[in-house]
């Protein structure tokens, strides 16, 4: 899975700062593309997109708050998303609600409809495993024995994550869960066809 969610495309955001803009293009990104996306569901305000992302996108490791509200502002001078009038929350400060324009959606198709590049798979168990043999094997056993446990951990919350979102009667909304579920499995099978739990 890629940390982050980071995704290598060749999709374009509208970029109003250049001098005497007629319409150039720098790279959407993948940050600005999830925002967009989730504008898609109607207006929400910079902390319902952080929360909304990391709901669906979570087993991807979401977007941070930070990602977003830096994006936000860039979005908007772009135009490709527009402020609503300021919302009041009792407890909380006043924020914007945001909602995606008619250029907003064609940039988010632009980009969801381009070549994603390849993914990027990265593991710690791996990568510690690709330097067994300089490991004792009461080393390498336990390096296995603690992956198991926390890969379990992980299908159980994926798998749990999975059913609730399609339970909400969107199903691409569990697409990042289901992709972790899979993606769960296949690690731990990968693990228990160690040989004693490890590599030898």
């Amino acid at each position: 899975m890629t940390p982050h969610g980071q995704i290598a495309d060749s999709t374009f955001r509208l970029d109003s700062d250049l001098p005497h803009w007629n319409g150039d293009r720098v790279p959407l990104n993948a940050t600005s593309a999830v925002i967009l996306g989730l504008l898609h569901d109607g207006a929400a305000t910079g902390g319902d997109i952080v929360a909304a992302a990391a709901r669906r996108l979570g087993a991807q490791q979401g977007v941070t708050r930070s990602q977003v509200f830096r994006e936000l502002p860039l979005l908007l001078d772009d135009g490709l998303i527009r402020a609503d009038a300021y919302t009041a929350v009792p407890g909380h400060r006043a924020s914007h609600s945001y909602l995606i324009t008619a250029a907003g959606r064609a940039a988010f198709s632009e980009w969801a409809t381009a070549p994603s590049g390849p993914d990027t798979v990265r593991s710690g168990v791996v990568l510690r495993l690709g330097f067994a043999a300089h490991l004792w094997p009461a080393q390498r056993k336990a390096i296995i024995a603690a992956a198991l446990i926390a890969h379990e951990v992980a299908l159980a919350e994926h798998e749990q994550l999975a059913k609730d979102l399609r339970g909400e009667g969107e199903p691409y909304a569990a697409v990042a869960a289901d992709f972790a579920v899979a993606y769960e499995r296949a690690v731990l099978a990968w693990l228990r066809s160690a040989p004693e739990l490890g590599v030898t």
